[in-house]
Formats: C-alpha cells, sequence, structure tokens
C-alpha cells in the first residue's frame, strides 16, 4: 500500500506489530528522526543492528522503493514539524498533580499532531473511489463498536442529511443480518483502531461475499480488516495518558471520514444545498430565540 506521506506517524503506529529485525529498523529512526533523515542506508543499519537488505525491506513494506525515498519522506516531515511548531506539550504525559491549563496544552497538541499526521497520509485517489461508490449506492451500511461505533453514528447522521441512504450498526446480529442483504453496487463501511475487532470484521466479510463494496477506515493498513476491504482509508492514533489508542483515534477516524463525506457533498452540490436549506428550516422552531 503507497505511503504519500505521514510516514513517522505511520511507523510509530506499525511499530508493536512488526517483526523483530523489522522493529529495531523502525526503533532506531524513531529515537531520532533527524538523524535518519541524514544517515546513509549502512548507517541506519547499523544503529538497529541489522543489514542493508532489512532496512530495504523495511521501506518497502512502508510503500517507498528504498531509504533514499524514505530519507526524503522523513526530512520532508521533520522540517513540517519544525516549522510548525507543534507545542511544548506534544509527546508528554499528563501527571497527577499537573495543572488544568497544562493538561489542555497536552491534549491539543497531542490532538493537532494527529490530525496532522493523518492528513498527511491520506490516500485522496482512494478517497474519491470510496465517495463515488458511496454516491452510487442504494445501500451504505456502517459497522463500528464502542468508540468506533459513535464515530459510525456521526458519519450516519451526515450523510442521511444529504439524502445519502444509510444506516450505522453497533449490534452485531443486526450489523450481519443487514450486511446479508447487501449488493453488488452497495457500500459496506467497516471502522476499527486495530482492525481487529471480530463483530466488524464479520460484518464486513458478509457484505463481501454478496459483492458489495468494503471499505476499512483503520490505523493499521495490515490489519485484518485493511485485508478483508477493497479499499483502506489509514488514520493516525498515538496512545497518551488516559487516552489508549482506540480512544486517541477518534479525531483522526472523525477527520476522514468527514473528508468523505465532504467529497460526496461536492459530488451532489445542489441536492446537498437543498437537503440543508429543508433540514434547516424544519428545525428552526425547536430554537430558543436570544431574548
Amino acid at each position: 500500500m503507497p505511503v504519500t506521506g505521514g510516514a513517522l506517524g505511520r511507523i510509530q503506529t506499525e511499530l508493536p506489530g512488526l517483526p523483530e529485525a523489522l522493529r529495531r529498523v523502525g526503533e532506531a529512526i524513531m529515537d531520532d528522526p533527524a538523524v535518519a533523515a541524514r544517515s546513509t542506508i549502512t548507517a541506519l543499519a547499523g544503529r538497529s543492528g541489522s543489514s542493508p537488505a532489512t532496512v530495504t525491506r523495511f521501506c518497502r513494506l512502508f510503500g517507498f522503493a528504498g531509504y533514499a525515498e524514505l530519507r526524503v519522506a522523513i526530512a520532508t516531515e521533520t522540517g513540517r514539524a519544525a516549522q510548525a511548531l507543534w507545542g511544548a506539550g506534544a509527546g508528554r504525559e499528563i501527571g497527577p498533580a499537573d495543572a488544568l491549563e497544562s493538561v489542555v496544552e497536552v491534549m491539543a497538541a497531542a490532538d493537532t499532531r494527529l490530525i496532522q499526521e493523518t492528513a498527511a497520509q491520506l490516500d485522496l485517489a482512494v478517497v474519491g473511489k470510496v465517495a463515488d461508490a458511496v454516491l452510487g449506492a442504494d445501500r451504505v451500511l456502517l459497522f463500528g463498536v464502542s468508540a468506533s461505533g459513535a464515530v459510525a453514528g456521526m458519519l450516519e447522521g451526515r450523510l442521511r442529511r444529504i439524502r445519502v441512504p444509510c444506516w450505522s450498526f453497533t449490534d452485531p446480529h443486526d450489523a450481519l443480518a443487514d450486511a446479508a442483504l447487501l449488493g453488488r453496487g452497495d457500500v459496506a463501511i467497516g471502522i476499527s483502531h486495530r482492525g481487529r475487532t471480530r463483530e466488524v470484521l464479520e460484518a464486513l466479510a458478509e457484505a463481501g461475499t454478496h459483492g458489495a463494496t468494503t471499505v476499512a477506515v483503520t490505523s493499521f493498513a495490515r490489519s485484518p480488516l485493511a485485508e478483508a476491504a477493497d479499499l483502506v482509508l489509514t488514520t493516525a492514533s498515538r496512545a497518551t495518558t488516559f487516552r489508549p489508542g482506540g480512544l486517541a483515534a477518534v479525531h483522526s477516524q472523525l477527520l476522514v471520514l468527514d473528508v468523505v463525506y465532504v467529497a460526496v457533498a461536492q459530488r451532489t452540490f445542489e441536492r446537498a444545498d437543498q437537503a440543508f436549506e429543508l433540514t434547516i428550516k424544519a428545525v428552526e422552531g425547536h430554537r430558543v430565540e436570544r431574548s
């Protein structure tokens, strides 16, 4: 799966699941990305206790032709990070005695960085394919559990607001039953941070067996969910204090799915605009007038 940006975020996310030799290469890069961007392949191999061939294999695993291409991506990202000044709170942990001002700074810096990393790695060609598939579908089903289920529900609300026939499910029985009724031309979207949630996997696989276009939204491009899907959109995620990976990924998931939603709305601009006018007018009477 080609990586067009956000290499450091992807490496950080995938690191725990890599084989030992490849993991050492990733750890050497993440220990000091700026040094890695200036290093030769031989120097990186030496620091990671591996071989140049292992470094090359690592690069190709993340969609790069070789180390020279990965170095350029890392150098670009580290330069962008320094220019953007992601915040003094980035990467810090929250302690029990920290002032609320410090807590807000750490959280804002972490979420900002994840949004930037997700945007950098987002495959816009795939976004376009997903939007086209959603636009042409008779039915769009969304599957997610826990926090990912809440994200699925939010996308459902957005798409239904612009006349897209869309339903989200968190109950596995309901999800499987409706997935079985999909057909060619329909769309099923599974949302899972690690891409290993059994209920989401089963529902997406069921939809796929009936000919529906299947989409995975996950932080792990080599997860079972990604492997089961026709199209894959990846999210950045990094656990922080009190917010493990799944919770930390929520903002990234919302960004990716919001981009899909906007792409669909663009393709149906007049219809979407009319739908907004009608729905705003319908609920206007439930708003309290300003005194």
